[in-house]
């Protein structure tokens, strides 16, 4: 076996709309994903038995989770060892462990054969943005996050504000049920069904849809999350939103030139929030990702 090496794809949810707790204790929802040009890397070396390293990140990794399941669906790779270098800010709602076990699902064919339904079914057992990331692209997400369908997202930079904080996904889910905020069925269909539309009118989606409605959550659990969403806004975001359960906020800049401006707001911002950088979405070629043409240099800030 030779070394192979797959980028993971850190996430955004342009907006999500919360729906009701399920029996299963998942929750409904409608979510527009799309994978930007900030990525971990995970570099797969045959080994004496599997084995997930990750410098930084302690305890259980969705990784070794999908390595575990691999074996148990009958992928008969020799062992690995893969090592993740981290880049996504951890906890910071971006999906970077839901990234990180995607990329080792798209890698294992080339490893070993695994039928694609298999892996699909295998990423909706992984976790809700797994799925989203299997094929990295711009895609509305409904159910819990596994029924998607692609889309088309008119041009535009996205400034991202990561916080020196992490929030668990788990505790900010459970403070909006606290607050209540999950929407009823039919509001999730009216809006998935407006949100199709504004995409298939090809013009950026309006205001009133970039909602994410884990954001009072995640503010009441840490209010200092107004601070980055105040300085996109000051720095010209059109919006500004925290970024699945967040910590992290990003802002939307529409328009061609819209990744140079969302660069001179990261710019102006980092002396307050020295984090601040800027991404462009992932370009995707066949079932390639093309990251050559997400610029280097953005990734390799460190958060």
């Amino acid at each position: 076996m030779t070394d192979d090496r797959e980028p993971a794809f850190a996430k955004v949810n342009l907006c999500l709309y919360l729906g009701e707790r399920r029996a299963d204790g998942r929750h409904e929802l409608v979510t527009l994903f799309e994978s930007v040009g900030l990525w971990d890397e995970l570099d797969v070396r045959a080994a004496d038995a599997d084995h997930v390293v990750c410098e930084g990140v302690d305890g259980p990794n969705l990784v070794g989770d999908a390595l575990h399941r691999l074996r148990a669906a009958g992928w008969d790779a020799p062992p690995v060892r893969v090592q993740i270098t981290k880049r996504i800010p951890v906890a910071g709602g971006m999906g970077g462990g839901s990234a990180d076990a995607a990329a080792l699902l798209r890698l294992a064919p080339r490893l070993a054969p695994v039928p694609a339904e298999v892996l699909a079914e295998l990423a909706v057992g992984l976790g809700a943005d797994v799925p989203s990331q299997l094929r990295p692209r711009p895609s509305i997400g409904s159910g819990t996050g596994e029924v998607l369908e692609p889309a088309r997202i008119e041009a535009h930079g996205l400034l991202v504000l990561p916080q020196a904080f992490g929030l668990s996904t788990a505790d900010v889910y459970r403070e909006a049920d606290r607050l209540r905020l999950g929407r009823s069925r039919p509001e999730l269909a009216s809006l998935r069904a407006e949100l199709r539309d504004e995409i298939k009118a090809r013009r950026p989606l309006s205001e009133r849809l970039i909602v994410n409605d884990l954001q009072p959550a995640a503010v009441s659990l840490a209010p200092q999350i107004e601070d980055a969403l105040a300085g996109a806004r000051t720095a010209g975001a059109g919006t500004a939103i925290v970024c699945g359960s967040g910590p992290t906020v990003i802002g939307l800049f529409w328009g061609p030139d819209g990744l140079r401006r969302a660069e001179a707001a990261a710019r102006s911002l980092r002396s307050r929030l020295p984090r601040a950088t800027a991404t462009e979405p992932v370009v995707e070629r066949g079932t390639a990702f093309d990251a050559e043409r997400v610029r280097v240099s953005r990734n390799l800030r460190s958060f």
